[in-house]
């Protein structure tokens, strides 16, 4: 059963850090592309990034580019989302998310994504 787990959200301070982490299990972790989505209070699901099966590329959206870094540990079956210089407005609840199809690099379309975690809130104080 395929499971993914955010840690690491928390209430930080405009301009502070964060790093989230997302442990997956129940499959084989590095086949598959990981994306990281929002969502805010009020406002629709928001895709942040991603990072293909290798590590080898990332993408990431206009919003948080420059400030967020996507990495991940294929020995640990694990992604992160460094995230620097926060702002209020990233304030939201924050997902990973499997692509449905292994070796598939694709849009960030939530649509392609089919296997979630439960979320891990991040607060942005101003």
């Amino acid at each position: 059963q395929v499971q993914l787990v955010e840690s690491g959200g928390g209430l930080v301070q405009a301009g502070g850090s964060l790093r989230l982490s997302c442990a997956a299990s129940g499959y084989t972790f590095s086949n598959y592309t990981i994306g990281w989505f929002r969502r805010a209070p009020g406002k629709e699901r928001e895709f942040v990034g991603a990072i293909i099966w290798t590590g080898g590329i990332t993408r990431y959206a206009d919003s948080v580019k420059g400030r967020f870094t996507i990495s991940r540990d294929n020995a640990k079956d694990t992604v992160y989302l460094q995230m620097k210089n926060l702002k209020p407005e990233d304030t939201a609840l924050y997902y990973c998310a499997r692509h449905n199809v292994a070796w598939t690099w694709g849009t960030g379309s939530p649509n392609n994504f089919g296997s979630w975690g439960q979320g891990t809130q991040v607060t942005v104080s101003s």
